[in-house]
This record gives C-alpha cells, sequence and structure tokens, in this order.
C-alpha cells in the first residue's frame, strides 16, 4: 500500500480527521461526484476522493497501487491543477494553505493569511494538530506554496483534462502558463 493509499484509508476511516480538512481546507471526501467526467490526454485514469464546496474535484491519477498518483484538481469554471506530486503532499497543502485556490488568482499570502486568521483564530493550533494527526510533517506557507507552483507546472502535457466529447476543449490550466 502506497502512502497515499493509506493516507486516504486513514481519512476514510477517522470522521473527525475527514470533518476537519472540510473546514477551511474544503476538501470533502463525502463529494466524490465529479460534474464531469474528465479523460487525462494519455489515458491514464482518475479516481475521485474529494470535492468542494463551488463544485470542483480532486482526483488521483494514475492505477491504483502505483507509485507515482498526483493529485489533480479540476474546478467547475474548467480550470485545472496538479496540486501535489501525491496524497501526501495535496493533503498537507490543502491543511497549511487552504486558501491555496487564492493564491492562483494572485492574492498575496499574508493577505489572504489575515482573512483567515480573522475567521478562524484557532487556526494555527488547529492546523498543527491536523497535520499530526494525519501523520503530515510541518511545512511553511511559503514552503507550500512554493512547492504547488512547482507541481502546478508538471500539469501540462498529460495532466490537463478534458471531457471527452468534440464540444468541450482541454481545461485551462489554474494557474496560466507562467508557471514554472
Amino acid at each position: 500500500m502506497t502512502a497515499s493509499d493509506a493516507l486516504l484509508r486513514w481519512i476514510e476511516q477517522n470522521p473527525s480527521l475527514a470533518a476537519s480538512l472540510v473546514c477551511p481546507g474544503d476538501f470533502d471526501i463525502d463529494r466524490r461526484d465529479p460534474i464531469d467526467d474528465l479523460v487525462l490526454p494519455a489515458g491514464a485514469p482518475l479516481h475521485p476522493i474529494a470535492g468542494c464546496g463551488a463544485g470542483g474535484t480532486y482526483y488521483l491519477c494514475g492505477e491504483a497501487g502505483a507509485e507515482e498518483r498526483p493529485v489533480l484538481y479540476a474546478d467547475s469554471e474548467g480550470r485545472a491543477t496538479l496540486i501535489g506530486a501525491d496524497l501526501v503532499e495535496a493533503v498537507t497543502l490543502i491543511v497549511v494553505l487552504p486558501f491555496w485556490r487564492d493564491v492562483a488568482n494572485g492574492f498575496a499570502i499574508s493577505e489572504l493569511r489575515s482573512e483567515l486568521h480573522a475567521d478562524h483564530p484557532d487556526f494555527d493550533a488547529e492546523r498543527d494538530r491536523l497535520l499530526y494527526a494525519l501523520g503530515l510533517a510541518p511545512t511553511s506557507e511559503e514552503e507550500a506554496a512554493a512547492r504547488l507552483l512547482t507541481v502546478a507546472a508538471r500539469t501540462t502535457p498529460n495532466y490537463v483534462p478534458s471531457v471527452p466529447d468534440d464540444e468541450h476543449l482541454p481545461y485551462e490550466l489554474f494557474f496560466g502558463d507562467s508557471v514554472g
């Protein structure tokens, strides 16, 4: 069993951990029904593992049990990006930077952190407790953001999803072409 498989199983078996990922991280394992059926260019399978309140879906890419299974996020607006080289990295990002989608939209981490702390004054303690409970290594927001940009740069060409019919173009990159 890979680290990603073990982490997913741990989250699924612990409702309090799963609930902690929903707010403020918006990673809900009970929302596994994607809006669209997507395919990847090389035909690697997509396994929906969670969703967000806005209709986006998190996918493990590739065959179950494979050593390399990056995590793809596809939103309901036709944008997508890799957010982790594996589920461990993706969940670490979600716990440390629950506002990662806003980073992609050009907002400063310091501004987003202030807004998060206004709504969740105990966020730092909750984050640290959740990282520990999930068995994840602590990382700074800046390190998480840098890692996100690095893995997002790997989205193209193999992980840009599309809807398998002639009327839909491939999804747009969440971070545009300037990543990397």
